[in-house]
């Protein structure tokens, strides 16, 4: 099974770790295509000059008061790396806390999820990286739109590391473009939404939504399993103690509502 999760905004600055080693990141397919894209970040956050620095500000779309970062993706090439799973952060990652797991739960995280990034285009936990700032609905000069540079270069990633399996896609909108299934894939895709549900009206919410994948995350990691199909995963959800309804397939896989009422 591999789950796909999406990146956080907010991303914790290693205090310590060795610059980022490319190479070594998982999926060496992507060496090529991660460099133009750091190449391209680096070349524009470098600068000296007011304009400069609003034009980076502009293009990341972080604002003034975040305009700090651009200083801090200028010198990703010397910057302190350490595992994804210590520099993501945010309500997703803290509910899904990868830190505090042991064991063949740390393992299957380890093996079964992948975390789509503008940056790096696909990561795993392991994978030493800096803390960075590049949203996937960026327009980067020299790459164009971040998402549409990534959607040419994924396919063989992801297939690569679903292998036969199922995959469990929780991207938030902005990263499900970077990945479509082609046709004969979706069969094996589940793509999951989370519903809060008060009074009989059911809507989506940034918060429960971020904090409910998190939870679920962690319950399949914590309780293993190995469903072939869409049918099956949901009855896996289902027998975990979560409210489930199994959508019809679709072209780009079979919807699956997790509905909830509280955190």
């Amino acid at each position: 099974m591999l789950i796909l999760l999406p990146p956080s905004e907010g991303k914790t600055s290693p205090a310590r770790g060795r610059p980022i080693a490319p190479e070594r990141l998982s999926s060496p397919v992507l060496h090529p295509a991660r460099a133009k894209v750091l190449a391209a970040l680096v070349d524009l956050c470098t600068t000296d000059d007011p304009a400069g620095l609003n034009r980076a500000v502009d293009v990341l779309g972080v604002g003034r008061t975040l305009s700090h970062e651009v200083a801090r993706n200028a010198e990703l090439d010397t910057a302190h790396a350490t595992r994804a799973d210590k520099v993501y952060t945010g309500v997703l990652y803290d509910a899904l806390d990868l830190a505090s797991l042991e064991g063949s739960t740390k393992r299957r995280a380890n093996s079964w999820l992948a975390i789509v990034s503008g940056l790096f285009g696909l990561v795993r936990p392991g994978d030493h990286i800096p803390a960075y700032r590049l949203s996937g609905d960026v327009t980067l000069p020299g790459i164009g739109n971040v998402a549409s540079f990534w959607r040419e270069h994924l396919d063989e990633p992801v297939r690569e590391a679903a292998g036969k399996g199922l995959v469990v896609d929780l991207r938030s909108s902005t990263y499900a473009t970077f990945w479509r299934p082609a046709p004969e894939m979706a069969k094996r895709v589940v793509t999951v939404r989370v519903l809060h549900e008060v009074d009989g009206t059911r809507k989506v919410v940034s918060h429960f939504n971020k904090a409910t994948k998190g939870r679920l995350v962690r319950s399949l990691l914590e309780h293993g399993g190995n469903p072939s199909s869409p049918k099956k995963f949901a009855a896996h959800v289902q027998d975990l103690g979560w409210h489930v309804e199994l959508g019809e397939p679709g072209k780009h896989g079979t919807p699956l509502n997790v509905v909830v009422a509280d955190l």
